[in-house]
């Protein structure tokens, strides 16, 4: 059964974040009891109804007859008793009828979700994020029209981008709109790969689309964004006649069954221009950036949802003789599969820690407007997205290993974590498009401004460590010493690689980000370390585990930084 980590955010929350964050970033409105109660709330939610559907959801997929999209049993009273509660709008501003809790809290709620089941968190997911680019960019009549049902959940949200002919290569849509007499649009085209594009959970679903009109500029420049509702709204704003927009299929996927993937013609539907025209990919970006965070936070879900069940099968499976314990030991004291069981708990707490810290940087940033915080978010959502989810399918496949043949064997369940993980690092931009986006669009242009005073972040918070009698504490602090000094010195290799040939510079990417990643996730181990050793008198189970992990995370995972070094300065092999 899962166990939502409900004690490990408190302890972020309270010891190594600090009570007051949460408060100040709340305006005042919550504590840290306050969020411990919701966690408390969206974890019942998590374990008794969107739990039990996931084996089913799998098993049973969504299915496509008569032009009608049915979900498997369940997920139509899961999904309405769950908008009923208020909760897809947890993490949407207060302004538009939202919840307003802060993202570094929202984060937390959103984990534990997608570990439940992330088929079904895509549906609210991509909802809240196509609010999100409504609110930044509509006008006031479409959002009078459209957020106040989206936010409620009885109306969905989808993001249509990916043709047939255009995946990652924006630049080669081909889906249309042309003006209309009234003011609206006609738009006509074929999409691919929309993900909850078409379903029965709820009464209505609003299309965001990205189109080119008549005479647009060639390329990027020429894509506006379209509302385009599967109904249009009536003169009372409930659904009215049927929009011409068509399922044409179901994508049979390795994974994610329960959540259908649309094949979608748009035959001259009725569209709404949202924001200017040819400035459709600004308004797109807040959806992706947003969702992009989502991803990454359904990276640690599934990550810990194998981990745990890794976890239980070893600490139950008895096999063989291990080394230096008694004949009745699990699986789980053989030392290899200790290693295993500890590389996986030790990023999924980095990981989460990091969840809780970009979600810091977007309240505050929200909050407060500073340029240094929106910088750093700027900076680490391509990391966090790329890192957690790489993570995901190492550590979902790491767990079939751990069950070793009965892993391989879907009646486990083992098996359906990595092929729900394996389409993570491919959607919403794969880890290479992240990395280039990593080194071209921040890394390059600022000329290493932002990494350098992330790394002079971590640098101040390693001295609290360096003042540690504890020996993991040393430790700890011992090697991110030098993994910094190697992230300094590869960052300036990558900025004179850039000025040379930009393909040596770009060949690194994917290791550079790998980089930032093992360095941040250790910047967060460091954190709970001083907050381990300095606030108890006698440790906890808990407080050993954390130790464990920081120290196994040092010498196993941040360990890499310095071959990835070597690798980023060999360039492109030729």
């Amino acid at each position: 059964m899962y166990q939502p980590p409900i004690e490990d955010y408190d302890f972020l929350y309270r010891n190594v974040f600090g009570d007051e964050v949460l408060h100040t970033l709340s305006d005042g409105e919550l504590k840290t009891e306050d969020a411990r109660d919701i966690l408390t709330t969206a974890a019942d939610l998590a374990v008794q109804m969107m739990h039990p559907l996931n084996r089913l959801g799998d098993r049973v997929g969504s299915t496509l007859a008569d032009g009608k999209v049915t979900t498997p049993p369940g997920f139509v009273q899961a999904y309405r008793s769950f908008a009923e509660g208020g909760w897809v709008g947890l993490g949407i501003d207060a302004e538009i009828g939202g919840g307003g809790v802060p993202v570094m809290l929202y984060n937390a709620v959103s984990e534990m979700w997608t570990a439940a089941n992330v088929a079904f968190s895509l549906c609210w997911g991509l909802s809240t994020a196509a609010i999100t680019a409504l609110q930044s960019a509509a006008s006031d009549e479409l959002k009078a029209t459209y957020l106040p049902k989206m936010v409620t959940g009885e109306w969905t949200g989808t993001m249509n981008l990916t043709e047939s002919q255009a995946g990652t290569d924006l630049a080669s849509i081909r889906t249309t709109a042309r003006p209309a007499e009234d003011g609206s649009w006609r738009v006509r085209g074929q999409k691919i790969f929309i993900t909850w594009g078409d379903h029965d959970l709820a009464e209505n679903i609003i299309h965001l689309v990205l189109a080119r009109t008549p005479d647009a500029p060639e390329g990027l420049r020429g894509l506006s964004l379209f509302v385009v509702p599967k109904f249009l709204p009536d003169e009372n704003g409930n659904p009215g006649d049927r929009n011409r927009v068509t399922t044409l299929a179901l994508e049979d996927k390795l994974g994610i069954h329960a959540s259908p993937t649309c094949v979608l013609e748009y035959d001259d539907a009725v569209g709404f221009l949202v924001g200017e025209q040819n400035r459709g990919l600004s308004a797109m970006f807040v959806m992706m950036n947003n969702t992009r965070i989502g991803v990454g936070l359904q990276g640690l879900g599934i990550a810990d949802r194998a981990y745990q069940q890794a976890r239980d099968y070893a600490q139950q499976r008895i096999q063989g003789k291990v080394f230096g314990r008694g004949a009745a030991a699990p699986i789980a004291e053989h030392p290899d599969v200790a290693r295993l069981l500890l590389s996986m708990s030790s990023s999924i707490s980095a990981m989460r820690a990091f969840s809780v810290q970009l979600g810091e940087w977007v309240d505050r940033s929200m909050l407060q407007g500073s340029s240094e915080t929106e910088q750093l978010v700027e900076f680490f959502v391509p990391v966090m997205k790329a890192w957690f989810t790489e993570e995901a399918v190492r550590i979902a496949s790491d767990g079939i290993q751990v069950h070793g043949g009965m892993g391989f064997i879907e009646e486990t369940g083992a098996a359906q974590h990595y092929r729900d993980a394996r389409i993570l690092p491919i959607y919403e931009g794969t880890t290479a498009i992240q990395s280039n986006d990593l080194l071209g669009r921040k890394l390059f242009r600022d000329k290493g401004a932002t990494v350098t005073l992330a790394l002079e972040m971590i640098g101040r918070d390693i001295a609290r460590l360096r003042e540690s009698s504890d020996p993991v504490a040393v430790r700890t602090a011992e090697r991110l010493d030098r993994a910094l000094e190697c992230t300094r010195d590869t960052t300036h290799t990558l900025l004179m690689l850039a000025l040379n040939d930009p393909r040596d510079a770009f060949a690194g990417s994917v290791a550079y980000l790998s980089m930032i990643a093992l360095v941040a996730g250790a910047w967060m181990h460091a954190r709970i370390v001083a907050a381990t050793v300095t606030t108890s008198t006698e440790f906890t189970d808990a407080d050993r585990r954390r130790l464990r992990e920081a120290d196994f995370y040092g010498a196993h995972h941040l360990s890499r930084v310095h071959s990835l070094a070597e690798s980023i300065r060999g360039g492109e092999i030729r």
